[in-house]
């Protein structure tokens, strides 16, 4: 993973927030999961689970991104369910709601906070050095790169590179089949989990088809769904046939550009084939199946700490998504090279777009 993006200010507002005490959540929102302390499905139903407290902060676009998010409240779910902790989820609003929500969470005792998303970084260093005592895991965050080196972080990293390269690989596939040159991504904001996937997504394309022509643009957000259409319009309109988005909620609108316009659509980090049979596939981030493994080694008393745990396709981390028409015919290659990947054949794919 590339160097981290630092927003001007934060800390210096992460600093004065914890020295006032900052308690409240802001215009974020609360949800208690209400899992049974009990457990299921062969969990544990220990009182050291029935005691044990995990804290979700979700970024900016909450429970209902139909990705992200949902992904990590799923895996949440998920332990409460199978493991028998107590599970509290706080949705951000916006930038300002990381600070007092992971500040809430620290306050209220909780073993394990998991903060979602690579652009809550400055405000975890700044709450996990306030209170020590607390484990941190980060969606997304480099805990090597985390300031002063906190030793309570934990970073949940991913190679989307290889959903990417995956959904990359269908898409040049189909694009040759049909004789079209041009396929497309609409990111959210250029960071290093947004640009793994397009890295990957372009490399697959050419190894399938060396002739196709990749076309790349970002919509500085990751919930307004008019930006992501705009920026996918304008690549339609400049030849693209598959549009795969890497917007989170705003991406939705770059899909539907696709749909409106007939053409392709890849889904990010989710399955999103139940949007219509116009998408092609999903470059799946199991979020849901990192955070619940998180979850279950700090019950076991392993973390990882200032170091990160790496999600994979060996792992169970990456994957992709239901294959729509147009792509079917195409299934035994992409599951092909998905082994390839996973055996190492297929590696060194790359995560870095100019």
């Amino acid at each position: 993973m590339t160097g981290r993006i630092r927003r001007v200010g934060l800390v210096a507002l992460a600093t004065a927030a914890l020295a006032l005490g900052v308690v409240a959540c802001g215009s974020s929102s609360t949800h208690t999961t209400g899992g049974s302390a009990s457990g299921s499905g062969g969990g544990s139903s220990s009182s050291s689970a029935s005691n044990f407290k995990v804290g979700v902060v979700t970024d900016i676009g909450g429970l209902n991104d139909h990705g992200f998010n949902h992904l990590a409240y799923m895996g949440l779910l998920q332990a409460e369910q199978k493991l028998g902790i107590k599970g509290r989820v706080l949705t951000s609003s916006s930038g300002a709601d990381y600070l007092p929500n992971l500040t809430t969470l620290a306050r209220d005792g909780y073993n394990l906070v998991i903060p979602v998303g690579f652009l809550m970084a400055d405000a975890t260093d700044s709450v996990a050095k306030a209170f020590p005592s607390v484990k941190f895991a980060m969606v997304d965050s480099d805990a090597t790169m985390e300031k002063g080196d906190p030793k309570n972080v934990e970073g949940l990293l991913f190679e989307e590179q290889q959903a990417g390269y995956l959904a990359g690989y269908l898409a040049g596939l189909y694009a040759k089949s049909k004789g079209y040159k041009t396929i497309s991504s609409v990111g959210g904001q250029k960071i290093p989990p947004v640009d793994h996937y397009i890295a990957g997504y372009q490399a697959g394309a050419k190894a399938a088809d060396p002739g196709v022509g990749t076309l790349n643009g970002y919509s500085q957000d990751f919930t307004d769904q008019t930006k992501c259409k705009e920026v996918a319009l304008n690549q339609i309109q400049q030849g693209s046939k598959v549009v795969f988005q890497v917007a989170g909620g705003c991406g939705l609108g770059a899909l539907s550009a696709a749909q409106q316009q007939g053409i392709q659509g890849i889904g990010v980090d989710a399955d999103q084939s139940y949007l219509g049979s116009y998408i092609l596939t999903s470059a799946e981030k199991k979020v849901d199946v990192a955070v619940f493994h998180a979850i279950q080694s700090a019950l076991a008393g392993h973390f990882t700490p200032g170091g990160n745990v790496t999600n994979n396709i060996n792992n169970g981390g990456i994957g992709f998504g239901k294959i729509g028409p147009a792509g079917l015919s195409f299934s035994p290659q992409i599951a092909k090279v998905f082994a390839e990947i996973k055996s190492g054949k297929i590696a060194n794919i790359p995560n870095t777009v100019p």
